[in-house]
């Protein structure tokens, strides 16, 4: 009998965040046949038209239907075999106007949010989730926190019994894993601009205070030297928020291959042995479980 393949379920805010958050390594595990599925919590109703030629009159007009046709190609691009959208608003940037409405995110009902994502994993059943941690001293976009929220809750939720009964079988995943950016990567990639004589899209990011501090957290090391292409086309897809010729793209996957060729996860709960030597960063989201 075939044992059921691996599953790997990310849960993202926006469209566009699962290109720019763990896309390479979403991308690997599709390349070594474990299943991925994506979770996007919102439509990315309030996002910044930040590509010039996509700010039209018929692009603001429909940004929900462009965004979700834009999710699609870069899920495709990425290697997502399946999407859900837990069906709220983008809330907007902290302090905007659409903080109030009461259909975004933010102000779901917890109760709501969590059963909704709980439904998911017990219909997925994943191994492992790729989540966000607690980032909003640095950068705290409601959506952003309220991923954070929910995700640890569902994920001790889903394997009991008693946790919303009406949702679905009990499944407990094994992994839980926090996306994000160390300071060291970012230091390498600001460096390589520079290099290059190019301005780097990353000073504003020392400027507001990025510091190496969070760096330890950091327990996962996934190579993804292999998948920057994918990367590159699933951030190429959304068109309303990356400007093809504008400073992120301008680093060549050769250079990003040279300088910093991995994306780095922080493990927040673990039923599992990963069987790695303590103080040594994993390889493998799935070690301990393959």
């Amino acid at each position: 009998m075939t044992a059921p393949r691996l599953c790997l379920l990310a849960i993202h805010a926006h469209p566009d965040d699962e290109a720019s958050k763990g896309a390479g390594t979403s991308a690997r595990y599709n390349a070594e046949g474990i299943r991925n599925v994506l979770v996007c919590c919102t439509g990315g109703e309030e996002g910044d038209i930040l590509n010039p030629a996509m700010d039209t009159p018929e692009v603001r007009a429909d940004l929900f239907g462009v965004r979700m046709r834009e999710l699609e190609a870069s899920a495709e691009a990425i290697g997502y075999e399946k999407i859900y959208l837990l069906g709220y608003r983008d809330s907007g940037m902290l302090d905007s106007e659409a903080n109030a409405r009461s259909d975004n995110f933010a102000n779901a009902p917890f109760e709501e949010a969590v059963e909704r994502l709980v439904r998911i994993i017990r219909s997925e059943r994943p191994q492992v989730i790729v989540t966000y941690g607690d980032d909003k001293a640095f950068y705290p976009h409601p959506d952003h926190v309220q991923v954070h929220e929910i995700s640890g809750p569902a994920f001790k939720a889903a394997g009991d019994p008693a946790a919303y009964p009406d949702a679905g079988e009990p499944w407990q995943p094994s992994k839980m894993y926090y996306t994000g950016w160390s300071h060291r990567r970012v230091k390498a990639l600001h460096d390589a601009f520079l290099a290059r004589g190019e301005e780097s899209p990353y000073e504003q990011w020392f400027a507001a205070g990025f510091s190496e501090r969070a760096d330890a957290r950091f327990t996962a090391l996934i190579d993804v030297s292999d998948f920057l292409h994918a990367r590159r086309k699933a951030l190429l897809a959304h068109r309303t928020q990356v400007d093809p010729e504008g400073f992120w793209m301008r680093l060549p996957d050769e250079v990003v291959r040279e300088v910093f060729p991995w994306e780095e996860f922080a493990l927040a709960e673990s039923l599992v042995d990963n069987g790695v030597a303590q103080g040594e960063p994993e390889e493998d989201l799935f070690a301990g479980l393959r």
